[in-house]
């Protein structure tokens, strides 16, 4: 098997993290700008890594000074009418994921989907979507796909190079909060005031 360098996989990945950005949609940003900014809470879920995104992106949210809550945390209360649920999911089919976004479509929340495939069951319930483009492995049902590989320890299409979808989602929600902090004139002082300051 060649080998490479990490730094070389590094370069690589930005590489095609770069072209990934060249993709997305400006209107698709500022609709999902928009909600952010206008939602009375903000409620973030995602499977596996990028659940991992998710919980990042609230934690960001929250530095920023919004109402901001991961879907499954004990302490997360009840989404109400007029609250945003914003979920990563690369399939936007994974059964666990679109069963709680179609109890959030009927509770009455706005839903925001950061995903690859806007054809879906989640993509269908959806105010905004953002696409995030990457290369996945073949599966012959992607609505399962999570559940079923994470049963079996099979991670494969999870490998970096096998999708780029989690790493260049992660970067697109940083991006994200970057922006936030310019429109709502947010600096980096009153972010460091909301950081935690008991760990």
């Amino acid at each position: 098997m060649e080998s490479h360098r990490v730094q070389e996989m590094m370069r690589l990945m930005a590489s095609r993290i770069r072209s990934i950005a060249n993709t997305i949609s400006d209107d698709d940003v500022k609709k999902f700008l928009a909600e952010l900014l206008q939602a009375k809470r903000v409620y973030v879920i995602g499977a596996g890594r990028s659940g991992l995104v998710a919980k990042a992106f609230a934690m960001r949210l929250m530095h920023l000074g919004l109402q901001a809550y991961v879907v499954g945390e004990t302490i997360t209360p009840a989404l109400n009418k007029g609250d945003l649920l914003v979920v990563f999911s690369g399939s936007g089919k994974t059964r666990t994921i679109a069963d709680i976004a179609k109890t959030a479509h009927e509770i009455g929340a706005h839903i925001c989907l950061i995903t690859s495939n806007a054809d879906s069951v989640i993509g269908n319930l959806s105010e905004c979507i953002v696409i995030i483009e990457h290369q996945r492995d073949a599966v012959q049902d992607d609505a399962a796909e999570f559940e079923i590989r994470q049963m079996m320890g099979d991670h494969k299409s999870f490998a970096p190079l096998g999708t780029l979808f989690e790493t260049a989602s992660m970067i697109f929600a940083d991006a994200v909060i970057s922006r936030l902090m310019e429109i709502t004139q947010t600096d980096e002082s009153a972010l460091k005031n909301r950081h935690t300051n008991i760990e």
